[in-house]
């Protein structure tokens, strides 16, 4: 990758979890701890026990190796993240939430992507680094955390430094976010809805509000509310993702009242007006359109309502707010 001019990391002092862990001799425990976990996955809630060493017949349909399908500098991240330089993304090939209006469907269906081993993994980790990248973004990692924690040893071990971020559907075991305790410096989870029906229709998951509350609720635990150095570029904390669907179907009010009342009112968030009809959502007529600019509107109304102090800057191509 070309490097970009004047793409430097920035001068405050940062020290990124893993490589304390790592200096404590306790990163490769959870490398193999996690590893193990393969030979009968439950990994996500899915849990679905299958030997991920003998083939893909998992609802992830990945084995043991990583599947990637990109690795680049992006721009179009939130501004703590993006900055001048770009997020060093890595996108992963399949999905275990499988959501029908996915925008990137040909990724999560593991349609374009490519397997990997974990060193090359860490090799693009670092890469994107000496790109002058501010972070490593792991793109839909929740069924790749073994294969991230193997290869985060061989680039520590090459001189990784920047902030991790974990990037994710929050369709995430709270046992298997455990093991990224002292790991991930950023959380980014989606929220996507708190209606059981909505994630039982939508992403074939009832379970998804009380799974996206205990995930959260884990990482926030964790990392705490998002912390951002002098030039405005994350180092730590949470940011949550909200997408705002049609006819309100995305639970928006609902969202909000969890994120400020049970997490932080200082939970930074983005809510995004970018829906559109993608995957197989046309097979469901309430998600077939776009959002209107009054429904996003209510969006920003609900979250000002209930109390959220941290609204992302640039939340769509229309609205600007405050953060």
């Amino acid at each position: 990758m070309r490097r970009l001019p004047d793409c430097q990391r920035p001068s405050a002092p940062f020290r990124a979890a893993y490589r304390a862990l790592h200096d404590r001799g306790a990163l490769a425990g959870r490398a193999e701890a996690a590893s193990a976990l393969l030979s009968d996955c439950t990994l996500c809630p899915r849990q679905c026990h299958a030997d991920r060493f003998a083939g893909r017949d998992g609802r992830c349909r990945t084995g043991a190796r990583p599947v990637v399908s990109a690795a680049h500098p992006h721009f179009g991240e939130e501004a703590p993240l993006s900055g001048r330089c770009g997020s060093g993304t890595i996108f992963f090939g399949s999905c275990n939430l499988l959501c029908v209006f996915c925008q990137n469907w040909t990724t999560s269906r593991a349609v374009d992507a490519r397997e990997v081993s974990t060193r090359d993994l860490g090799e693009m980790m670092v890469a994107l680094e000496r790109h002058g990248c501010h972070n490593v973004n792991l793109v839909t990692p929740s069924h790749m955390v073994p294969q991230i924690l193997s290869a985060l040893l061989h680039a520590v071990e090459a001189g990784l430094s920047v902030p991790l971020v974990y990037n994710t559907s929050g369709y995430d075991r709270v046992e298997t976010l455990r093991l990224l305790d002292g790991v991930v410096d950023i959380y980014m989870p989606d929220v996507k809805f708190l209606n059981p029906a909505s994630g039982r229709r939508y992403a074939d998951a009832e379970d998804y509000p009380d799974v996206v509350r205990a995930a959260v609720a884990e990482m926030h635990r964790q990392v705490g509310d998002l912390v951002v150095d002098d030039e405005g570029l994350a180092r730590r904390g949470l940011l949550v993702r909200h997408l705002a669907m049609p006819g309100g179907l995305a639970d928006t009010r609902e969202v909000c009242r969890f994120l400020a009342r049970e997490i932080s009112e200082d939970t930074y968030v983005n809510l995004m007006d970018q829906y559109r009809p993608c995957g197989v959502s046309s097979r469901f007529p309430e998600i077939a359109r776009a959002i209107t600019a009054e429904e996003f509107e209510r969006a920003i109304g609900a979250a000002r309502l209930e109390g959220l102090r941290r609204l992302d800057r640039d939340v769509g191509r229309r609205w600007r707010l405050d953060r």
